[in-house]
């Protein structure tokens, strides 16, 4: 006899657990297979991935440096030459730095199929529409992750790079910069603006469940302006054509999240009407 499935609703927390297990086990799975195989790519992942923003030719620069001198700003972009040498003054900082690489590879691309896992969780618990409403929530979120991955490596990355490789209190100090250091700025850019893209992701779900609303996107956003402005401020060269070409996508998401928050209450207006019509 085969065993019956059991439905969502006759499920015990420990039988969700244990279902959870499995999602998180085939997660972990894809992303070591995806790391090995990034492992294995190590000249590509870091000749011309990780250490490509130290290239003068990086085609970032280039179009930070005609963009400076159309616009009249100062030209720190037209000699991109690294100020600064990478080093490494730990017996096991390379192969480390190798592992933790092809590990945070293996999540950025595998990135697609942990959302899926997440989602074949939490599916069985929505309502037939719920499921409708959110059918394209794996491809929004993954197309919106990987624009912000690209935004952080073609954008923040290099400014960063730029500036703080650059940055000197006194010519006393040689800028001899470690592996570690260097690899984890360009992660941090990658990672915080992957995530900072899924902002009406996380909006949209925050709305469903009456946490937040566009009037109070809206009364925030003159305070969320000035975060933004402050963290393009802090991560970017002391420039305004830098910090403007920062916080614009952000401030561009911000307003995309409080347009979806205001049709995911619509929605359930519109839903809620029905519901009394009906009864």
């Amino acid at each position: 006899m085969t065993k019956k499935l059991k439905t969502p609703n006759e499920m015990s927390f420990l039988d969700h657990l244990e279902e959870l297990r499995w999602h998180i086990i085939r997660s972990v799975f894809a992303i070591v297979i995806i790391a090995t195989v990034a492992f294995l790519m190590k000249d590509f992942v870091f000749g011309t991935i990780i250490f490509g923003p130290m290239n003068p030719e990086f085609p970032t620069y280039d179009i930070f440096c005609s963009l400076s001198q159309k616009l009249g700003f100062n030209e720190a972009f037209c000699n991109t030459e690294p100020a600064f040498t990478v080093q490494s003054r730990q017996m096991s900082e390379q192969f480390s730095a190798h592992i933790w690489t092809s590990i945070w590879a293996g999540f950025i691309l595998g990135f697609p199929y942990i959302l899926y896992e997440m989602w074949k969780f939490i599916s069985p618990g929505l309502y037939d529409n719920e499921k409708q409403n959110a059918r394209g929530f794996i491809a929004i979120a993954s197309f919106l992750f990987f624009n912000g991955v690209l935004f952080g490596y073609y954008i923040v990355a290099p400014l960063s790079i730029n500036f703080l490789g650059s940055y000197s209190i006194s010519e006393t100090v040689v800028r001899e910069i470690d592996l570690s250091s260097y690899i984890s700025t360009v992660r941090a850019a990658v990672i915080a603006c992957g995530l900072i893209f899924e902002l009406p992701i996380i909006i949209y779900f925050l709305t469903k469940i009456g946490l937040v609303t566009p009037e109070i996107l809206r009364k925030y956003r003159k305070m969320a302006l000035v975060v933004v402005l402050i963290l393009s401020a802090i991560i970017t060269p002391p420039d305004v054509a830098s910090q403007i070409i920062v916080a614009v996508p952000i401030l561009i998401l911000y307003q995309i999240s409080i347009y979806i928050s205001k049709v995911v209450l619509k929605r359930q207006a519109k839903k809620e009407r029905k519901n009394v019509k009906a009864n």
